[in-house]
């Protein structure tokens, strides 16, 4: 009886049990892709430091080199790859709704390079002259592209030239072009050689705040004088900059364990200071075109999950994940648990008790004086009643109740034989 009792409230637990893992989340991948950029990029260097970083909680990060962030979108709109580094700017070249975002990582400035002795502070002085600005399927072409047409530039006014950084570069050395756009951090050796050049000349942006109103992905930002060079002087003057952030995109089916683990890669990789940045600043969630992702808003407030603080990876992860079958346990086990003794004791007593009624009806008759036919019968049912008694078999615990039984079966048989004195 025990048995029956407690292994059906142990069974409707599991049943409890078995719907609650229906909505457990499957576990973590072992394997992720990762799109960067071109394999002397940063994106490609910060992949690298990620896949070290990943690697130590047993996640192997596939590292996919592109040719930028709009062939990144690509890859990750066609399911191609779990997430991507993407230049802020670039999201209009996807219809794809199904992309969310882990946050910015850094500042990319966007530099304007020019020839010439004139100084050129706005987009629009650069009508009538050849410029190059990256390749198609680049983060700086898509912006430049924006930008231009901003200022009513556009193939039809201007020599638009698709170059790609280094090429752009020596074509605006050998005179074969007259601007390069290009986005790039200012330790590039690209960038420092254009701005040690004396021939060559960076633009600051004069109306850098309207910009920043009409594209929020931009943000403005200032090269100090001397910074680059302090003997030379480089920049001779404060330049400001338009900077796009890189941004960390992913699929919003992305696993929400792995959200806060690769935030914290890139809070180690990324919160250094920079030209740009101050300790501590990024990765943040600000100038994103994507949607934030839930896990990101809860690890941008409240920092990593608290499992994650303290246990490894894969624990904490295993836990979370089945946190939702203290459902069943809560729910089900637990008050099971406390009425499955009061149930028992009431199914043992019910096998003695139920004895008590035919018992009554038995005194009761042999308080009305039968005759000695009527005492006979009586007597006869007393018997094959405590016969019956003799049969049930109940826990030792139990076993006074039972000789309480028997003891009020021989009262009664006592009361009926007195009752022919």
């Amino acid at each position: 009886m025990r048995l029956i009792s407690f292994g059906s409230a142990v069974l409707l637990t599991l049943i409890g049990f078995a719907i609650a893992w229906q909505f457990v989340n499957p576990a973590p991948p072992h394997t992720l892709v990762i799109a960067t950029g071109q394999t002397d990029g940063a994106y490609y260097l910060f992949a690298q430091r990620y896949q070290q970083r990943l690697a130590q909680d047993g996640i192997e990060l596939e590292i996919r080199a592109t040719a930028g962030s709009i062939e990144n979108l690509e890859l990750l709109g066609n399911n191609e790859v779990d997430l991507a580094f993407v230049q802020g700017g670039t999201g209009a070249a996807t219809a794809a709704d199904t992309l969310t975002s882990l946050g910015s990582l850094y500042y990319e400035p966007l530099w304007v390079f020019y020839r010439g002795e004139q100084t050129l502070s706005r987009l629009g002085q650069l009508h009538n002259m050849s410029i190059a600005i990256g390749k198609p399927g680049s983060g700086t072409y898509a912006i430049a592209r924006q930008l231009l047409a901003d200022n009513f530039i556009d193939a039809a006014t201007n020599t638009i030239q698709a170059l790609d950084g280094a090429a752009g570069a020596q074509a605006l050395l050998q005179g074969d072009t007259d601007a390069l756009f290009l986005v790039a951090s200012p330790q590039a050796p690209l960038v420092q050689e254009l701005l040690h050049r004396r021939d060559i000349r960076l633009m600051s942006f004069a109306r850098a705040s309207a910009y920043t109103r009409l594209h929020h992905f931009l943000s403005a930002v200032t090269l100090p004088e001397g910074v680059i060079d302090l003997q030379a002087n480089l920049p001779p003057r404060d330049t400001v900059l338009l900077a796009a952030t890189a941004n960390l995109v992913a699929r919003d089916d992305f696993h929400p364990a792995l959200v806060s683990l690769l935030l914290q890669a890139a809070t180690l990789t990324q919160s250094a200071d920079g030209l740009f940045e101050q300790t501590g600043s990024f990765p943040n969630s600000a100038n994103l075109e994507f949607p934030l992702d839930d896990d990101a808003r809860r690890f941008y407030k409240h920092g990593p999950p608290l499992l994650q603080r303290y246990l490894p990876f894969w624990t904490a992860s295993l836990i979370d994940r089945l946190k939702i079958m203290l459902v069943p346990l809560l729910t089900l086990l637990l008050p099971l648990v406390k009425i499955m003794p009061p149930m028992y004791r009431w199914r043992v007593r019910k096998k003695i008790y139920r004895w008590y009624r035919e018992l009554q009806l038995l005194d009761d008759a042999a308080h009305t004086h039968p005759s000695a036919g009527q005492q006979a019968g009586l007597i006869q049912k007393l018997d094959n009643l405590e016969e019956e008694v003799r049969k049930v078999s109940v826990p030792l615990s139990y076993a006074d109740e039972l000789y309480s039984l028997r003891l009020h079966i021989g009262l009664v048989r006592d009361t009926l034989l007195d009752s022919t004195d």
